[in-house]
């Protein structure tokens, strides 16, 4: 009885921990899809990990590529946060997007815990779903 209530312990102290982490993550990239939509590069390159901001350099070549790249992240219109996973020790949290055309998007956003809390260290596009009957 006493592992299984250390067992118990353990698995209450993982579930509220990666509660407390999805919701620090959903804020992050929130904050980040509307900084998008109020077209405030600098704001968006804030939730940026150090990655990705030595790959682009300054915001101005992130917000770039973000707008070729990721029409759908550059004018979101409704965001739905779907399953947050663990893959092999990173983050990832699954995102669906509607773009200003009312498509559906399903991103993938790998999620790293620096200094500064949560930060965005890539964004995936998943094949969309099939939604045939």
């Amino acid at each position: 009885m006493r592992i299984f209530g250390l067992v118990l312990g353990f698995w209450l102290s993982v579930t509220a921990a990666v509660a407390q982490d999805s919701g620090a993550i959903e804020g992050v990239i929130g904050s980040q899809l509307d900084a998008f939509n109020d077209r405030d590069i600098d704001g968006a390159w804030q939730y940026a990990s150090p990655n990705i901001k030595r790959l682009f350099g300054n915001p101005g070549n992130f917000g770039m590529m973000v707008q070729q790249g990721y029409p759908m992240v550059w004018d979101n219109a409704d965001v739905s946060f779907l399953e947050l996973r663990d893959i092999n020790g990173f983050l990832w949290q699954k995102v669906m997007v509607r773009d200003k055309n009312g498509n559906l998007h399903i991103l993938d956003y790998q999620m790293v815990e620096t200094s500064e809390g949560w930060q965005i260290n890539g964004v995936q596009l998943l094949p969309a779903p099939d939604l045939s009957a």
